[in-house]
């Protein structure tokens, strides 16, 4: 969704939405003359040169509010040919038309048009093998808590109560980790962290909560698909699994879209190679474990 914003005298007022521009335009609380900026955009123009772009003519008010407003033009002309000064280098003030910067990795600007590393699917899987550890320690006491209550209690009815009530602290739990690390300045959970990338938008913005919570429910449907959506990440050109596709989400190097991108790994890495063994001997381990309890209580039963 494209974000606009406005000159309001000397400051900037925005994010808005398409919408809620042309609502203050037929409010008469912004006029034609009004400087505007979305991303895109070589500098601020005045609102007349995007009537077509917003629909303004298609507004009952549109012609009686053409007003005189702040024709503050010399000021982005200014910052376009590099003479404004800059905030915090102590020649001026701060101009409230500098075009906002989006952030991204550790709270750096995004900066584009540069090499990007997306992450394959075995790294993604490395970072997936510490989060579900990561994840696990928390949820199992509270699985055990909860049903533990519900089998002391004696009744099947507080049992089933229970039993629901872990599956949605269970939820809880995942949300808040998965949604909450991946909005985070870093964009990335523990175990992306250890292996070095990252999730951004697909222009390297960073996430906001409600797409890092539509993104954790992505990942549910992937899960759903009997690991194809995951799998998808192997085969897509930018490496999306499913989810991503969903949520316009790509997941990268930590290096990616910003000015250290030469910095980048676009081999596995040390770590990851570390936790693809430790994860393949725990599956191997886990498997054989199955199969000799199987043993013993076809022993038993004979």
């Amino acid at each position: 969704m494209t974000e606009w914003y406005f000159a309001d005298g000397q400051e900037r007022q925005g994010p808005l939405t398409a919408d809620e521009l042309r609502l203050r335009f037929q409010r008469a609380q912004i006029n034609l003359a009004t400087l505007v900026w979305r991303e895109g955009y070589p500098q601020w123009k005045p609102l007349s040169e995007a009537v077509d772009e917003l629909q303004l003519q298609n507004l009952s008010s549109a012609a009686e509010n053409l007003g005189s407003g702040f024709d503050l033009r010399g000021d982005y002309t200014a910052i376009d040919n590099g003479t404004a000064p800059l905030p915090g280098t102590g020649g001026g003030t701060h101009s409230p038309y500098t075009a906002p910067a989006a952030s991204s990795y550790a709270g750096t600007a995004v900066v584009s048009g540069g090499d990007v590393v997306y992450a394959g699917f075995w790294k993604r899987f490395a970072s997936y093998f510490i989060d579900s550890l990561v994840v696990g320690v928390i949820n199992v006491p509270i699985s055990l808590i909860f049903n533990g209550i519900g089998a002391v209690s004696g009744n099947e009815s507080v049992g089933v109560v229970m039993s629901l009530l872990a599956m949605l602290a269970s939820l809880a739990v995942g949300i808040a980790y998965y949604a909450g690390f991946h909005a985070s300045a870093g964009g990335a959970t523990l175990g992306k962290m250890a292996v070095g990338i990252k999730v951004v938008r697909g222009n390297g913005e960073r996430l906001t909560l409600g797409r890092g919570i539509g993104r954790y429910f992505g990942f549910i449907l992937s899960s759903l698909t009997l690991m194809i959506g995951f799998i998808m990440a192997a085969f897509t050109e930018r490496k999306q699994a499913l989810h991503d596709m969903i949520c316009d989400t790509v997941v990268v190097d930590k290096w990616a879209y910003t000015e250290n991108e030469h910095l980048q790994e676009p081999g596995l890495g040390t770590v990851t190679i570390v936790i693809l063994v430790i994860s393949g001997v725990a599956t191997v381990a886990a498997i054989g474990l199955g199969i000799a309890m199987i043993g013993v209580i076809a022993s038993s039963m004979s």
